[in-house]
């Protein structure tokens, strides 16, 4: 059992996984009184010989098998399966097979827990009623939701939202090509040289190229567009034509790259399977809340202060004072005439 598995068991104990198991096992039957001794019981019959010439037809498996039995109560692989949509996430995406073992030791010493718990009365305690009523209500809330979200945020709605998205996304170029990097000018001004000269430029690259990844391809980068590399290796790569060479070094943070363009295109737009979890997330976000507006618009919902007293409504503003109309001014008096100067 790998380690990972060994710290689903202990786990049990304090997980609020044992409360998704537990409903399921709630709806068994209490453990049966031992049974009192009884009379040997006669030697089994012999199994029915086939007709001659008719097969035995074969045994079918359990589509739900018991796979343990706890102090007389069936666990079966179904309460596994529902076991395992508590686990984390990178123990719920596992095959069923990858977990079992461990699950299995979990919901084992889950159950001998409950059935002490029971024993103690536990589910006739206050607390536990009123959280196991919590528990419930968010169960029929995921449920319902899903249910809901299932109508909504359909494959067809998906690819229509996709199909909106890229008409929206500008054309954007990119270029595929190779590089050589080296530590100095010198180097790069050499490499530079000999593929002028008829060098190949793949077979430098692996032999010269201290970017080991991209030289083991012949310096291959690919295509990219123009935001994915640093801005001089960029604005050097963006600049040059189809099949042609950098014609002097280009210096950035990493060393001294000699460039060699291959190919110009316009970006193909993102294809579904690279943005579709994206929009599935915006999808349900958008219908989760168009889902609560609508309850809200029909519910009838109370507020109170956190010590249950009533939230007093504020009080309405005062419509803003409308100024008194100005009165007319007064005309101005009459100036008297003076004595024109002598």
């Amino acid at each position: 059992m790998s380690r990972c598995l060994r710290t689903l068991r202990p786990v049990v104990l304090f997980c609020a996984a044992v409360a998704i198991v537990g409903p399921a096992w709630a709806q068994q039957p209490a453990p049966a009184p031992a049974p009192t001794p009884a009379k040997p019981a006669q030697a089994p019959a012999k199994p029915a010989t086939p007709a001659p010439g008719t097969a035995a037809a074969p045994a079918t498996p359990a589509k739900d098998p018991v796979v343990a039995i706890v102090n007389g109560i069936q666990i079966r692989l179904s309460d596994l399966e529902v076991a395992q949509q508590g686990l984390p996430a990178q123990y719920r995406n596992m095959p069923l097979q990858a977990v079992f073992p461990a699950l299995l030791d979990r919901i084992i010493d889950s159950k001998m827990v409950v059935q002490e718990a029971r024993k103690a009365k536990i589910q006739d305690d206050a607390a536990f009623k009123k959280r196991m009523a919590f528990v419930e209500e968010q169960v029929l809330q995921e449920a319902w939701l899903q249910r809901e979200l299932a109508k909504r945020v359909t494959q067809a709605k998906l690819q229509q939202r996709y199909d909106e998205r890229i008409k929206t996304m500008p054309p954007e170029e990119e270029v595929r090509a190779r590089h050589i990097l080296v530590s100095t000018e010198d180097e790069a001004k050499a490499l530079i040289d000999e593929i002028k000269k008829g060098a190949a430029f793949d077979k430098l690259a692996k032999e010269k190229s201290t970017d080991k990844a991209s030289g083991a391809e012949g310096g291959d980068l690919g295509w990219f567009k123009k935001g994915d590399m640093v801005k001089e290796f960029a604005d050097a790569a963006f600049q040059l034509k189809k099949d042609e060479l950098s014609q002097t070094p280009i210096k950035t943070q990493f060393g001294y790259h000699v460039v060699q363009v291959e190919d110009r295109r316009t970006a193909p737009p993102p294809p579904f399977e690279e943005i579709g979890d994206q929009i599935r997330e915006e999808l349900t976000r958008e219908a989760v809340t168009n889902i609560l507006d609508q309850l809200r618009s029909g519910a009838k919902v109370e507020k109170f202060n956190i010590d249950g007293s009533k939230v007093e409504a504020a009080p309405p503003k005062a419509p803003p004072a409308t100024p008194a109309p100005a009165s007319p001014a007064a005309p101005p008096a009459a100036t008297p005439p003076t004595a024109p100067a002598k």
